[in-house]
């Protein structure tokens, strides 16, 4: 991807654009209350890292009407004020007509809250862009209001590079606030843990987060791709398909990188379940340990990191419940000398700032503690 493309605002991870974006609803709706519409939000970013779904999954997750609208659809004024027609209140008066207009399918005519999307917004045309300039200040257009409780939110690709992107000058800009998306691989696996991706796919990302290049391998393309093999059980052994599949949506380098973790069976790294419900340790540890290595006897720390990862994401989800074992389990895990102290501190430490009660109530534990202590 090349570097000289045109963002707004703070660049945000997933996680800390939903922040953002709550806070600003927030404070819309208190707007709304003293009759002030609020400001709409653009969300700018590159193709492919969920800008759209995460507006979706805000929506659904906190119960609110969602509304689509891809302005870069419109062929005319039209499509954005609707169809006229002519109402005639007295057939027997002449002069009485007036024109009136049906708004689209897709305005919403309930109260909200909910969120009308204007997705990919700079991709219309220059027209249709000033068109919507009103929309974006008023709420409004002459044919058609929004209702009362409703946010806008538009989402945008960068200007520059190869992005076949109408420019917004500033008078459109400055009736928007704006965020900018960037690609987190811990937001991203939390994201796809809670959605089903494949295990191997996440542990994927995470070993090697430089894949997601941005060009053709993007969260989007990648989450495409976990979801043609998730029916492989064995990648190895059907590594042809594997590679058919891997080429028809991602970048040749990505593809390779993916090939080699495959050849390298790494796509069996330890999983959370195998750590936590190990009945013998001992059988855990050695895997862990042969992982580890590299071939030329170096350290894999990135593979180590991976492994962490994904503990730390089972065991910060709303509804982990802990079982009887899991608890002397997670110590042994976090005594394993080839675990490297840093690793082993910021694990510790994201565990006790964003784990409950029950996760906190895990880690208590003299040898831990001194190990940690110790490493200061």
């Amino acid at each position: 991807m090349k570097e000289n493309l045109l963002l707004y605002g703070a660049k945000l991870d997933s996680e800390n654009l939903r922040v953002a974006l709550e806070h600003i609803f927030k404070t819309n709706l208190e707007s709304q209350k003293l009759d002030k519409r609020g400001t709409p939000v653009c969300i700018w970013g590159t193709h492919g890292l969920g800008k759209t779904t995460l507006v979706q999954e805000f929506a659904k997750k906190n119960n609110w009407q969602l509304a689509y609208c891809a302005p870069a659809q419109f062929e005319e004024m039209g499509d954005l004020h609707g169809i006229p027609y002519q109402v005639d209140p007295d057939k027997d008066v002449i002069g009485d007509e007036y024109t009136a207009f049906a708004p689209p399918d897709w305005v919403p005519t309930e109260e909200g809250p909910g969120i009308l999307l204007l997705d990919d917004i700079n991709r219309a045309d220059d027209r249709i862009l000033r068109g919507l300039m009103q929309l974006l200040q008023n709420f409004e257009l002459f044919s058609w209001q929004l209702p009362a409780k409703w946010q806008i939110v538009a989402t945008a690709n960068p200007e520059g590079g190869d992005y076949s992107v109408t420019a917004m000058d500033d008078a459109m800009l400055t009736r928007l606030l704006h965020l900018t998306m960037v690609f987190d691989p811990k937001s991203w696996a939390k994201w796809a843990e809670a959605a089903g991706v494949d295990s191997r796919g996440i542990d994927f990302v995470l070993t090697y987060p430089e894949v997601v290049t941005g060009k053709r391998s993007t969260p989007r393309s990648l989450v495409q791709f976990f979801e043609q093999i998730a029916g492989i059980p064995d990648l190895k052994k059907e590594i042809e398909m594997v590679s058919i599949l891997a080429m028809s949506s991602l970048d040749d380098v990505t593809v390779g990188t993916f090939l080699g973790f495959v050849n390298d069976n790494l796509e069996q790294l330890v999983s959370p379940e195998d750590i936590l419900d190990a009945k013998d340790f001992k059988k855990v540890s050695k895997r862990i340990e042969n992982l580890s290595k590299s071939e030329d006897g170096g350290k894999r720390v990135d593979r180590l990191a991976t492994i962490c990862t994904r503990l730390y994401l089972v065991l910060t989800k709303e509804n982990y419940d802990p079982k009887s074992n899991h608890a002397d389990n997670l110590v042994k895990f976090m005594l394993l000398t080839t675990l490297p102290n840093d690793l082993r501190m910021s694990f510790h430490s994201d565990l006790m700032k964003n784990g409950s009660d029950k996760v906190k109530a895990m880690l208590r534990d003299k040898r831990l503690a001194k190990l940690l202590l110790d490493g200061m």
